[in-house]
Order: structure tokens, then C-alpha cells, then sequence
């Protein structure tokens, strides 16, 4: 089990640019333990600041926990790396950017990928980096995510010390409500400097994503689409919501493919949430349909169930080139009460995220 000190998780954001500890060797794997269709981890996670790093090979070899100096030996090798994220998790954020600190000591040229800044800011991000504007402003103007200080500060911070480029990635969140509520026919509907911020392709073809993303929308509550409708206008907006993520994947994947192009040799560093990377499906296959050339990694995060016997499923192999096992978070809701308590105070906010064009 691996951990970095609890002071770090009060002041996370000034603490990530120090190294935790000075470099080492990598340790030896060490096995991991089968019980039916579980793997069971030795030790327990005693809290937020504990975790796990396994390496699995998308299931190809027998799961082993590692340190982080032999994750980033092996990553070093990858043209882009994929590191999914539990958004907000205050240890999933710090492995983030202790892995992009690590890379590049490993190799100058790389660059961060961001799912949390949108391609519109992108000169907002890059007016950041070079000092031209201050962090309020790149908050403000640059619309980053709401724990952009707790969260993502420090790889920013990182980047702009160091000189290396940020990619805004992501597809404006407007776009994506228009399409899951009007179709990705609404894209030829877009003004001209808009086009640029949407994928020029969007992969709207079945297979394992499209299959996965649909199970999700069945399963999750408030995505689920039914009641008193027609199995047309069903299935007419089960394709909508799932052109609305593939826009946001092929975004992502575009800018990322762009960037590289543009940039011959340079490695990126991606960070997202770890939906879209999982299985190497999403956003990592995206890029390898526009490059197949390159070599691609992911790391998945995994909140455990149960923290004093850390396990993970045979099925969860498969999802990563290694697993970052967490401490999970706080359940939300315990009661219903509370639940329709908070749908009815974040109605207006949610009331925002409809077409605007």
C-alpha cells in the first residue's frame, strides 16, 4: 500500500509540486490473491491518503501491485497516456499529477491534455501560461471546472513552471446539450468559428462503447429514457445522449491527434473521467482511429467497496493498463428526503444545461 502524507491532503493544491519523496528504484511486483471472482489486496486502505497501484495489462497478465517509479518506467514508453479520474477525489488528483511530473522528468517534450478546459478557451489557457492574465481569470474566463483550485491547480501550475503547452481539449458544454436534446444533425447548424470546437467526425457506429454507453444510460438514475414514449422516440433519443458523449471523446481525441501531428515526437499527457478512457474505449480508441500508430496507455481508478479489504473484480481487469485503488468517498444521500432536497435546489443549475444556440 502506498501513501502520501495526510498534511498534503489539507494543502494539496502548493504541496503537489514538492516530490513526496526522493526517487527509488522500482520495487518488485507483488502478487495479488484470488477469492471466486475477486482480487483481494494484502493491506488495507486506511484512508483518503492510501492507495493501490496494479498493474493488469487490460487483463493479459496476472494482476500485481507496483510502485509508481516501475508505472512510470513502463509509461515512459507510450506516445499518450490516459489517466482517469474519480473527479474531485483528492488522491486520484494528486497520482495524476505526480504521474505528469514523473514523465516529464522522463522526456522534455510532453504536453497536458485537459477534458477540463474547453476548446473556445483555449487562448484563455494559453494567455494563462504565459503570464499574461492571472488564475482568476483563467477560472472566470477560461469556464474551468468548480474545483479547479483543489483539483487541477497543481498540473496547471506544473505545466506553466515547466513551459509545457496545455491542450484544451474538451467540446463546449453547450454544444453537447444541443446534441443530446436537437441530434448531431444540429451541428451543420453551427456558427462558422463554432465548427471548430466540435470534432470534424463523430463515430456514431455500433460496437463496445456505444453497447456499454447504452447499458449506462439503462442502468443510471435521471439517464434512463422511457415512460409513455414510442420505442422510435426512444431509440431516436438514446442516439442523441450518445452522440452527445461521443462528441465530447472525439474532441478530445481530435485535439489530442491535432496536437501531436503539429507537434511530431511530442508525448501527451491526458487526464479525464474515467468513463471515457476505460477499456482503451471512448476517447483512447478515438485517437488511435485518427493515428494508429501510436502507442497508447490508460491508467483506471477504482473507489473500493470496502477499504479494510481492498479488492477489485475479475471484470475490472480489463479496464486498464493498471488500476489505482481508492479510498471511496461518502455516500451523497443516505434518504429519499434528501435526495429531492437537492434535485429541487440545483433545479436552476440543471435548467442551464439545455440548448442556448
Amino acid at each position: 500500500m502506498s501513501k502520501f502524507p495526510l498534511s498534503l491532503a489539507i494543502s494539496l493544491s502548493a504541496a503537489l509540486l514538492v516530490a513526496a519523496c526522493g526517487t527509488t528504484k522500482p520495487t518488485t511486483q507483488t502478487a495479488i490473491s484470488k477469492n471466486g471472482e475477486s482480487y483481494v489486496v494484502p493491506e488495507a486502505l486506511g484512508g483518503f491518503s492510501d492507495y493501490v497501484l496494479v498493474e493488469t495489462q487490460m487483463g493479459n497478465i496476472a494482476p500485481r501491485i507496483v510502485d509508481l517509479d516501475y508505472v512510470l518506467a513502463d509509461l515512459a514508453a507510450y506516445d499518450v497516456v490516459f489517466v482517469g479520474e474519480a473527479h474531485g477525489h483528492v488522491t486520484n488528483h494528486y497520482i495524476q499529477s505526480k504521474l505528469f511530473s514523473g514523465l516529464h522528468e522522463k522526456s522534455a517534450n510532453i504536453a497536458l491534455s485537459m477534458e477540463q478546459f474547453e476548446r473556445s478557451q483555449q487562448n484563455i489557457v494559453d494567455q494563462y501560461l504565459a503570464s499574461e492574465i492571472g488564475e482568476e481569470s483563467l477560472v472566470f474566463d477560461g469556464k474551468a471546472w468548480p474545483h479547479y483550485r483543489s483539483s487541477y491547480r497543481p498540473l496547471v501550475e506544473y505545466a506553466k513552471d515547466n513551459k509545457l503547452p496545455v491542450i484544451a481539449a474538451e467540446v463546449p458544454a453547450n454544444i453537447v446539450s444541443c446534441i443530446s436534446e436537437k441530434g448531431p444533425e444540429f451541428l451543420g447548424d453551427l456558427p462558422d468559428e463554432a465548427q471548430n470546437w466540435v470534432a470534424k467526425d463523430l463515430d456514431l457506429e455500433d460496437g463496445a462503447y456505444k453497447d456499454k454507453f447504452y447499458r449506462f444510460m439503462d442502468a443510471a438514475t435521471g439517464h434512463s429514457i422511457g415512460g409513455d414514449q414510442s420505442d422510435e422516440d426512444i431509440a431516436r433519443k438514446k442516439l442523441n445522449r450518445y452522440a452527445a458523449q461521443v462528441s465530447r471523446d472525439d474532441t478530445m481525441a481530435e485535439s489530442i491527434a491535432k496536437h501531436i501531428t503539429d507537434n511530431p515526437g511530442r508525448k501527451v499527457f491526458h487526464i479525464t473521467g474515467s468513463f471515457h478512457s476505460a477499456e482503451m474505449l471512448g476517447t483512447p480508441e478515438r485517437v488511435l482511429s485518427r493515428l494508429p500508430d501510436l502507442k497508447v496507455a490508460n491508467i483506471h481508478p477504482i473507489l473500493v467497496t470496502d477499504p479494510k479489504n481492498p479488492s477489485f473484480s475479475s471484470e475490472d481487469l480489463k479496464q486498464g493498463r493498471y488500476l489505482l485503488l481508492l479510498y471511496p468517498v461518502p455516500k451523497r444521500f443516505v434518504q429519499m428526503k434528501n435526495i429531492n432536497a437537492f434535485i429541487k435546489r440545483t433545479q436552476a443549475s440543471l435548467d442551464k444545461d439545455t440548448c442556448a444556440y
